[in-house]
Protein backbone atom coordinates (compact mmCIF):
# COMPACT_ATOMS: atom_id res chain seq x y z
CA UNK A 1 0.00 0.00 0.00
CA UNK A 2 1.35 3.48 -0.85
CA UNK A 3 2.25 5.84 1.98
CA UNK A 4 0.99 8.87 0.04
CA UNK A 5 -1.55 9.60 -2.69
CA UNK A 6 -1.84 12.57 -5.00
CA UNK A 7 -5.28 14.13 -5.32
CA UNK A 8 -6.22 16.74 -7.92
CA UNK A 9 -9.55 18.35 -8.77
CA UNK A 10 -11.55 16.92 -11.66
CA UNK A 11 -13.30 19.94 -13.22
CA UNK A 12 -16.43 19.36 -15.27
CA UNK A 13 -18.37 22.41 -16.47
CA UNK A 14 -21.68 20.54 -16.51
CA UNK A 15 -21.45 18.82 -13.13
CA UNK A 16 -19.87 21.89 -11.55
CA UNK A 17 -22.94 23.83 -12.73
CA UNK A 18 -25.81 21.43 -11.99
CA UNK A 19 -24.15 19.27 -9.32
CA UNK A 20 -24.09 19.48 -5.55
CA UNK A 21 -21.38 20.05 -2.99
CA UNK A 22 -20.63 16.67 -1.34
CA UNK A 23 -21.05 18.44 2.02
CA UNK A 24 -24.60 19.50 1.11
CA UNK A 25 -27.86 18.15 2.45
CA UNK A 26 -28.58 16.75 -1.03
CA UNK A 27 -25.47 14.56 -0.90
CA UNK A 28 -26.22 13.39 2.63
CA UNK A 29 -29.84 12.54 1.94
CA UNK A 30 -29.67 11.11 -1.58
CA UNK A 31 -26.06 10.04 -2.24
CA UNK A 32 -25.38 8.50 1.17
CA UNK A 33 -27.61 5.42 0.67
CA UNK A 34 -25.99 4.80 -2.73
CA UNK A 35 -22.35 5.61 -2.07
CA UNK A 36 -22.10 4.53 1.55
CA UNK A 37 -20.99 6.52 4.60
CA UNK A 38 -17.23 5.96 4.37
CA UNK A 39 -16.92 6.97 0.72
CA UNK A 40 -19.15 10.01 1.21
CA UNK A 41 -17.13 11.07 4.25
CA UNK A 42 -13.94 10.66 2.21
CA UNK A 43 -15.39 12.77 -0.61
CA UNK A 44 -16.41 15.47 1.86
CA UNK A 45 -12.96 15.52 3.43
CA UNK A 46 -11.35 15.79 -0.02
CA UNK A 47 -13.73 18.62 -1.00
CA UNK A 48 -12.62 20.59 2.05
CA UNK A 49 -8.95 19.84 1.30
CA UNK A 50 -9.41 21.00 -2.31
CA UNK A 51 -10.96 24.25 -1.08
CA UNK A 52 -7.69 24.87 0.74
CA UNK A 53 -5.43 23.50 -2.04
CA UNK A 54 -7.43 24.04 -5.26
CA UNK A 55 -4.66 22.75 -7.54
CA UNK A 56 -4.26 19.48 -5.67
CA UNK A 57 -2.20 17.98 -2.88
CA UNK A 58 -0.27 14.98 -1.63
CA UNK A 59 -2.03 13.25 1.25
CA UNK A 60 -0.53 10.96 3.85
CA UNK A 61 -2.47 7.68 3.67
CA UNK A 62 -1.99 6.76 7.34
CA UNK A 63 -3.06 10.21 8.56
CA UNK A 64 -6.15 10.30 6.34
CA UNK A 65 -7.15 6.76 7.32
CA UNK A 66 -6.92 7.60 11.00
CA UNK A 67 -8.70 10.94 10.54
CA UNK A 68 -11.65 9.13 8.94
CA UNK A 69 -11.78 6.61 11.79
CA UNK A 70 -10.62 3.76 9.57
CA UNK A 71 -7.43 2.95 11.45
CA UNK A 72 -4.39 2.08 9.41
CA UNK A 73 -2.98 -1.18 8.14
CA UNK A 74 -0.86 -2.24 5.20
CA UNK A 75 -2.32 -3.98 2.19
CA UNK A 76 -3.87 -3.27 -1.17
CA UNK A 77 -7.44 -3.60 0.06
CA UNK A 78 -7.65 -1.30 3.06
CA UNK A 79 -10.90 0.56 3.85
CA UNK A 80 -9.40 3.82 2.53
CA UNK A 81 -8.34 2.32 -0.80
CA UNK A 82 -11.72 0.58 -1.13
CA UNK A 83 -13.41 3.94 -0.54
CA UNK A 84 -11.34 5.53 -3.31
CA UNK A 85 -12.26 2.60 -5.57
CA UNK A 86 -15.92 3.16 -4.79
CA UNK A 87 -15.60 6.81 -5.78
CA UNK A 88 -14.07 5.64 -9.07
CA UNK A 89 -16.88 3.10 -9.52
CA UNK A 90 -19.48 5.88 -9.25
CA UNK A 91 -17.50 8.23 -11.54
CA UNK A 92 -16.79 10.63 -8.69
CA UNK A 93 -13.04 10.08 -9.04
CA UNK A 94 -10.70 8.67 -11.65
CA UNK A 95 -7.23 7.19 -11.56
CA UNK A 96 -5.02 9.50 -13.62
CA UNK A 97 -1.64 7.93 -12.84
CA UNK A 98 -0.14 5.52 -10.36
CA UNK A 99 -1.26 6.52 -6.85
CA UNK A 100 -2.93 9.63 -8.29
CA UNK A 101 -6.63 10.47 -8.33
CA UNK A 102 -8.68 13.23 -9.89
CA UNK A 103 -11.70 13.87 -7.66
CA UNK A 104 -14.90 15.71 -8.48
CA UNK A 105 -15.58 18.72 -6.31
CA UNK A 106 -19.31 18.28 -6.89
CA UNK A 107 -21.56 15.25 -7.13
CA UNK A 108 -24.04 15.02 -10.00
CA UNK A 109 -27.74 14.52 -9.37
CA UNK A 110 -28.40 10.89 -8.42
CA UNK A 111 -29.43 9.03 -11.57
CA UNK A 112 -32.85 7.44 -11.93
CA UNK A 113 -31.59 3.89 -11.51
CA UNK A 114 -30.18 4.69 -8.09
CA UNK A 115 -33.16 6.85 -7.11
CA UNK A 116 -35.41 3.82 -7.71
CA UNK A 117 -33.35 1.89 -5.14
CA UNK A 118 -33.93 4.47 -2.42
CA UNK A 119 -36.65 3.97 0.21
CA UNK A 120 -39.99 5.13 -1.10
CA UNK A 121 -40.14 8.23 1.08
CA UNK A 122 -36.72 9.34 -0.22
CA UNK A 123 -37.85 8.77 -3.80
CA UNK A 124 -40.74 11.13 -3.11
CA UNK A 125 -38.42 13.68 -1.50
CA UNK A 126 -36.13 13.50 -4.51
CA UNK A 127 -39.03 14.11 -6.91
CA UNK A 128 -40.07 17.13 -4.84
CA UNK A 129 -36.49 18.41 -4.79
CA UNK A 130 -36.11 18.08 -8.57
CA UNK A 131 -39.41 19.90 -9.11
CA UNK A 132 -38.32 22.76 -6.84
CA UNK A 133 -35.01 23.11 -8.70
CA UNK A 134 -36.78 23.68 -12.00
CA UNK A 135 -37.62 27.19 -10.77
CA UNK A 136 -33.90 28.08 -10.48
CA UNK A 137 -31.94 28.60 -13.69
CA UNK A 138 -28.64 26.82 -14.26
CA UNK A 139 -26.92 30.22 -14.30
CA UNK A 140 -28.35 31.17 -10.89
CA UNK A 141 -27.27 27.81 -9.50
CA UNK A 142 -23.74 28.18 -10.90
CA UNK A 143 -23.50 31.75 -9.61
CA UNK A 144 -24.51 30.70 -6.09
CA UNK A 145 -21.92 27.89 -6.04
CA UNK A 146 -19.19 30.06 -7.54
CA UNK A 147 -19.79 32.85 -5.03
CA UNK A 148 -19.53 30.46 -2.11
CA UNK A 149 -16.20 29.08 -3.33
CA UNK A 150 -14.89 32.59 -4.11
CA UNK A 151 -15.63 33.73 -0.57
CA UNK A 152 -13.85 30.70 0.93
CA UNK A 153 -10.78 31.30 -1.25
CA UNK A 154 -10.67 35.00 -0.44
CA UNK A 155 -10.99 34.40 3.31
CA UNK A 156 -8.08 31.96 3.10
CA UNK A 157 -5.87 34.75 1.82
CA UNK A 158 -6.23 34.41 -1.95
CA UNK A 159 -5.92 37.61 -3.94
CA UNK A 160 -8.76 38.56 -6.35
CA UNK A 161 -6.88 37.51 -9.50
CA UNK A 162 -6.04 34.12 -8.00
CA UNK A 163 -9.64 33.61 -6.85
CA UNK A 164 -10.90 34.30 -10.36
CA UNK A 165 -8.26 31.97 -11.85
CA UNK A 166 -9.21 29.10 -9.50
CA UNK A 167 -12.91 29.54 -10.28
CA UNK A 168 -12.12 29.41 -13.98
CA UNK A 169 -9.99 26.28 -13.50
CA UNK A 170 -12.85 24.71 -11.56
CA UNK A 171 -15.04 24.99 -14.65
CA UNK A 172 -17.22 28.04 -14.13
CA UNK A 173 -17.91 30.37 -17.04
CA UNK A 174 -15.47 33.34 -17.14
CA UNK A 175 -18.25 35.89 -16.64
CA UNK A 176 -19.46 34.00 -13.55
CA UNK A 177 -15.87 33.85 -12.24
CA UNK A 178 -15.38 37.61 -12.48
CA UNK A 179 -18.78 38.43 -10.99
CA UNK A 180 -18.27 35.96 -8.13
CA UNK A 181 -14.79 37.27 -7.32
CA UNK A 182 -16.12 40.85 -7.23
CA UNK A 183 -19.08 39.78 -5.06
CA UNK A 184 -16.76 37.98 -2.63
CA UNK A 185 -14.43 41.00 -2.38
CA UNK A 186 -17.37 43.29 -1.58
CA UNK A 187 -18.79 40.81 0.95
CA UNK A 188 -15.38 40.33 2.59
CA UNK A 189 -14.78 44.09 2.78
CA UNK A 190 -18.22 44.65 4.32
CA UNK A 191 -17.52 41.99 6.96
CA UNK A 192 -14.18 43.66 7.84
CA UNK A 193 -15.93 47.06 8.09
CA UNK A 194 -18.51 45.60 10.48
CA UNK A 195 -15.75 44.16 12.66
CA UNK A 196 -13.89 47.47 12.68
CA UNK A 197 -17.07 49.39 13.59
CA UNK A 198 -17.80 47.01 16.47
CA UNK A 199 -14.28 47.41 17.93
Amino acid sequence: MPTTLEVHPWPDPVIDTVGHDPRSAYAEIFWLPTLGPTSLLLLRRLATALDEAPYGMVIDVADLSKALGLGYRDGASTPLIRSFERLVQFDLASVTAEETYAVRRNVPPVNRRHVRRLPEYLQTQHEDYVASQLTESALDHARRRSRRLALVLLEQGGDPAEVEHVLNATGFHPSVCRESAEWAIERHRAALDEIAAAS
